[in-house]
């Protein structure tokens, strides 16, 4: 296997365009034995989301403001170094950086809508308190 299976989708038909992802490999710790001090199978995925044209203006605003903290000049960095094989960090890295894509580009949530409780449930607890309450006064043993 020596192509890789993407493209890798972010969300619907937006996917990473492979042009502007940025590799760097790494020698990785970890297991390997004497294979491991000359290959390099760490391996660094750097995408520029400032400067990037896949991404609708509304799904890059928002990943700007939500990834803000992880981001260093515009560019958001993964590294993945888990496996022993280059190619398989390789994957590893793209998947995770279409899935931190995915979640920074994701439309906020529905504002919740306020409801009031219940009278009855109210009443419940109310009761069930008072209850308990009388439990654990009748425990304490001032009245001997």
């Amino acid at each position: 296997m020596d192509a890789m299976s993407g493209p890798y989708v972010i969300r619907g038909s937006v996917s990473l365009p492979e042009a502007e992802l940025i590799w760097r490999f790494s020698r990785s710790s970890g297991p390997g034995g004497q294979h491991v001090n000359t290959s390099d199978s760490q391996v660094e995925l750097r995408f520029d989301l400032a400067k990037t044209e896949a991404l609708p203006e509304v799904w890059k605003a928002r990943a700007l403001e939500r990834l803000a903290s992880r981001l260093v000049g515009g560019v958001v960095s993964v590294r993945a170094s888990e496996h022993r094989s280059q190619w398989r960090n390789r994957e590893t890295a793209a998947v995770r950086l279409a899935s931190l894509l995915a979640e920074a580009t994701a439309p906020p949530p529905k504002p919740r809508r306020a409801t009031k409780i219940p009278r009855g449930i109210n009443e419940r607890r109310l009761r069930e308190k008072k209850a308990r309450a009388q439990t654990k006064k009748g425990r304490s043993g001032r009245d001997w």
